[in-house]
């Protein structure tokens, strides 16, 4: 019950407070609001004004949620991360298998959770999909969809996202 309660409030306050002004202080208290209903949650970290998570989420220290930005699901978000306005994170898709039953009426699929390891920078309206894992220190372009698995340090961009060059080459 209490962590339906702090949902709530989140999703219907917390969340649409403006940015602009007492900006230290919304930050702490979306915090605060967000402590009580998600897996866990670092220190130091900054959820933007109309970002909607849910209860699944796990979020490291010293990382960042655009505004905007819409992550549902099981998502295990590292330390350092930065995620860019208007970015989708889901876990799990709508099932398609039974081809003599409409689609709306089979459901959903099995999750597939999402895990961003640490210093990892994801661009504005990125989209990633079910079941990716995002290796540490790995750059997406903005508007890439991720559909499937990023190594560590690469760069990868485009629809579907795919490897420019890793870090190490710059």
């Amino acid at each position: 019950m209490k962590k339906k309660v702090f949902w709530w409030i989140y999703l219907n306050i917390s969340s649409k407070l403006s940015d602009n002004k007492k900006r230290k202080l919304l930050k702490k208290f979306r915090c605060f609001i967000l402590k009580g209903f998600v897996k866990s949650i670092g220190t130091n970290v900054n959820v933007n004004k109309y970002a909607e998570i849910t209860p699944l989420i796990s979020i490291g220290n010293n990382s960042g949620i655009g505004r905007y930005s819409m992550l549902q699901g099981e998502i295990t978000i590292g330390n350092g991360v930065m995620i860019g306005p208007y970015c989708l994170i889901y876990t799990c898709n709508h099932n398609t298998k039974d081809l003599s039953v409409p689609m709306f009426k089979q459901g959903m699929d099995v999750m597939k959770p999402v895990v961003i390891e640490d210093d990892v920078w994801i661009g504005g309206r990125v989209i990633i999909l079910p079941g990716v894992h995002i290796g540490t220190g790995a750059i997406i372009g903005a508007g890439a969809v991720v559909t499937k698995d990023v190594p560590e340090y690469a760069i990868v961009a485009g629809n579907p996202a795919k490897i420019i060059r890793y870090r190490s080459e710059i």
